[in-house]
């Protein structure tokens, strides 16, 4: 992980605070404290790396044609931060390409960029190409959501990056590390998940992650992003009553060959878009919007200015 002692003075909150990382720190640690401890402070390395989420400064819609884009007044589409002009991008059938503004210093993938290419979108394989700029600190890709494309641009000196105000967390509680069983569905199933953009997206749905609390039963569909976890979005009674209005995510392992699932609700976190307007966050599906307060985990975000 990346140390960022320069950020801390920043934080006007942060995972030292009461509810969050000292106070799971006794003179006998318990294993449990320490993987929630551990597990709170990759989260917070993990938001505030250069390219992390904290780190975007746009996300630009492009439409078909070509577009200028730099910081300048002059370009069609205008970035918050970075070179005066960037350069053209231009999309058609053909696929998204760019010719750099000769005046920009850029790298591509982290090589000189001088000439035209074609850049590729998050969506295909090896992932988005990376147009570098400011020395390193400045990234922009091209991302696909429901058929169209966009610009998505991050700065290691982003506002929301150097002045993150810190996590806030319920105390972590034992209660909420909870025995689950897996209920797979057929093979290949998908299902319409909505976005903060307001699209949808057919992710896959392998089955259902199904628990007790408080001696009643619940259960969420799960999502496979491919990334050899299952990936919960939910809603509960405390969304917009101490966590982030819109849901949080849960990631919980795959499961064992007899189907069993632990979900650390300790481990819930906000989506991307509780510090970015940036992000295009999925939204939780009606099937997993539980009646239930689940009052375990990541806090809602306070903004600076907003304590």
């Amino acid at each position: 992980m990346i140390a960022l002692t320069g950020l801390a003075t920043a934080c006007h909150r942060n995972d030292d605070d009461t509810n969050s990382g000292k106070s799971m720190q006794p003179a006998a640690e318990s294993a449990f404290a320490r993987t929630e401890r551990l597990w709170r402070e990759t989260r917070r390395a993990t938001l505030l790396k250069p390219d992390g989420w904290t780190s975007l400064v746009g996300l630009h819609w492009l439409d078909p044609g070509a577009h200028y884009i730099g910081s300048a007044a002059d370009n069609g589409i205008r970035l918050a931060m970075g070179p005066s002009h960037l350069g053209m991008v231009t999309v058609d059938a053909k696929g998204v390409r760019f010719v750099p503004d000769q005046s920009a210093a850029l790298t591509l993938d982290d090589k000189p960029l001088t000439g035209e290419v074609t850049l590729r979108t998050d969506v295909e394989t090896g992932g988005a190409s990376v147009i570098g700029f400011d020395e390193g600190k400045g990234a922009a890709t091209v991302v696909e959501r429901s058929g169209r494309h966009a610009l998505r641009v991050r700065h290691a000196d982003a506002p929301t990056r150097l002045q993150f105000a810190g996590l806030d967390y319920w105390p972590a509680d034992p209660s909420w590390l909870v025995k689950a069983k897996f209920v797979p569905h057929e093979s290949g199933r998908t299902m319409e998940v909505a976005n903060i953009i307001g699209s949808m997206d057919a992710m896959s749905n392998p089955g259902t992650v199904e628990f007790e609390h408080d001696g009643k039963a619940w259960k969420l569909e799960a999502l496979d992003e491919g990334e050899g976890v299952l990936f919960l979005v939910f809603a509960d009674r405390t969304n917009g009553h101490g966590s982030y209005g819109a849901g949080r995510f849960l990631d919980a392992p795959m499961p064992d060959a007899q189907g069993n699932v632990l979900l650390d609700f300790n481990q819930s976190r906000n989506p991307p878009c509780a510090f970015t307007s940036f992000a295009t966050c999925p939204l939780p599906p009606p099937e997993n919007r539980l009646d239930l307060a689940i009052t375990a985990g990541e806090k809602a975000y306070a903004k600076p200015g907003n304590h």
